[in-house]
């Protein structure tokens, strides 16, 4: 290949690979689409039906709760306060939604992916990593998408229906055979 073909082959290229890939919610097709869940007189947009823009109200913009501590009273002593399309209708079409993540002392927030979107995340009172204080912890998080999803990895590895055979997970994981019976029964 010649010196001078070389080079715009090679963008060209790049760019073809570069526009191949996009993953993220769809562009919203309106500044707001308050989801209701009745489809009477509504249009059917991002998964869900909108409001008519004329009787948007500000409650359809407003949650009231991430100002008090959820219950970390449960085996994990944590405890996720979601804030999505399904809390503040006004998020349909927006890409954004937050949690409110409460520790206990030594409390955690289990391993866990979100497949639609990804998050930052601000601690705004304790010391994080896997709450190691002596008091109590809250973090804020913001995620990308009106409706992020979770998967935690316990439950999906070893609580999973149908379950996993117990022969793959003593592999994967290099683990007694007991062990893995026992870490499903606990799912």
């Amino acid at each position: 290949m010649k010196k001078g073909v070389s080079f715009p082959v090679t963008v060209a290229l790049m760019a073809l690979v570069s526009s191949l890939a996009s993953a993220s919610d769809p562009s919203p097709l309106q500044d707001t689409c308050v989801a209701i869940d009745e489809p009477k007189d509504a249009v059917f947009v991002n998964g869900k039906f909108c409001k008519d823009p004329k009787l948007t109200e500000a409650e359809d913009f407003f949650f009231s709760g991430l100002d008090k501590p959820g219950n970390t009273s449960n085996p994990v002593a944590s405890n996720v306060t979601t804030v999505n399309v399904e809390q503040i209708k006004g998020l349909n079409t927006l890409g954004i939604s937050m949690v409110r993540i409460d520790y206990e002392p030594y409390g955690q927030n289990p391993p866990h992916t979100h497949p639609r979107a990804t998050e930052i995340l601000t601690v705004l009172e304790g010391t994080l990593y896997f709450n190691i204080g002596h008091t109590n912890a809250v973090a804020i998080a913001g995620l990308s998408s009106q409706n992020p999803g979770v998967i935690t990895i316990a439950n999906a590895v070893f609580g999973s229906d149908p379950s996993i055979n117990p022969d793959v997970l003593t592999r994967a994981f290099q683990l007694d055979k007991n062990v893995v019976n026992y870490l499903q029964s606990r799912f």
